[in-house]
């Protein structure tokens, strides 16, 4: 009976890993689209499109039933907390977006996950075994050797990203705690529906009419967004927050492989070196988990 227990349990955190990592390239995605849309629209406008892709999916798959429960559902108000956090990170990320190359800002927003670690032991009581903040600093070695920031300096967009780290890591330690008490749907539709109206007024006074290719791509930005977060608030479910911080790092890869097949980016050498790190660390995760369980 207790080796039944113990084999759900890593089955179960090893869906949660699984999980989180295609919410992780789904996010890439949808973050290679809105760098194709941000040259013609506010961010306002986009995350208000977004907002209304995925609480119309919503609406046609859970109905007014669905509704009807979100309304009672005893995490209105921390999602509203959370919900602020992420739209600040969000905005702090895409406005030093503007001044940073695509290197330096992923380096810097990178150390997400070492805070996201750190807050999991401070806010959820986690206990890390030593080899999984290995597995942490291994990530961010790669990631600093891939983007090769030495030169960089606190400027005022470096601020913002590390601001968008912070805040970004916070908001992944009170998802962990949403997750563990509502159901996706609701979390998804709320989370969306906090998101709508917090982009709204931006939206429409920065308005700038969207042309049929600019819609579809605002579609897909919608479709990529809502898939994205379902997954990772289900992997919240399945699997501590500071098990799943390292497999954050595997979006530089998916960044890189979307930034040469839509734009032609070529990788250095040190990415290569970067990327084997990184997926060094995600192995170290992963093999220490199922060991650890296994024991």
């Amino acid at each position: 009976m207790a080796d039944i227990a113990i084999l759900e349990t890593r089955e179960r955190v090893l869906a949660g890993i699984l999980l989180t990592g295609a919410a992780y390239l789904l996010f890439s995605t949808q973050d290679a689209s809105i760098k194709l849309l941000v040259v013609g629209m506010s961010v306002w406008q986009i995350m208000f499109f977004r907002s209304i892709t995925i609480l119309g999916a919503c609406a046609a798959i859970g109905g007014r039933r669905l509704f009807a429960n979100t309304m009672r559902s005893p995490i209105v108000r921390p999602m509203l907390v959370r919900s602020a956090f992420t739209l600040a990170a969000w905005l702090c990320y895409y406005n030093a977006a503007r001044s940073l190359q695509l290197a330096e800002l992923t380096t810097v927003y990178y150390a997400a996950p070492i805070i996201v670690t750190v807050l999991s032991v401070a806010m959820l009581g986690e206990k890390v075994p030593m080899l999984r903040w290995l597995a942490v600093l291994v990530g961010f070695a790669g990631v600093f050797v891939a983007c090769d920031p030495t030169h960089l300096g606190l400027s005022v967009p470096v601020l913002l990203v590390l601001a968008a780290a912070f805040l970004w890591g916070i908001a992944i330690v009170l998802l962990r705690r949403t997750a563990l008490a509502e159901r996706s749907m609701i979390q998804l539709l709320l989370n969306n529906f906090y998101f709508l109206l917090f982009s709204a007024v931006p939206a429409l006074h920065w308005w700038h009419t969207p042309n049929p290719q600019q819609l579809l791509m605002l579609g897909s930005v919608g479709a990529l967004g809502g898939l994205a977060q379902y997954l990772l608030f289900e992997g919240m479910k399945r699997t501590p927050a500071s098990v799943l911080a390292p497999l954050e790092y595997t979006s530089l890869l998916w960044a890189f492989a979307l930034g040469f097949t839509i734009w032609g980016d070529v990788p250095r050498r040190e990415v290569f070196l970067g990327a084997a790190l990184i997926i060094a660390a995600g192995l170290l995760i992963v093999g220490t988990e199922h060991f650890r369980k296994r024991l």
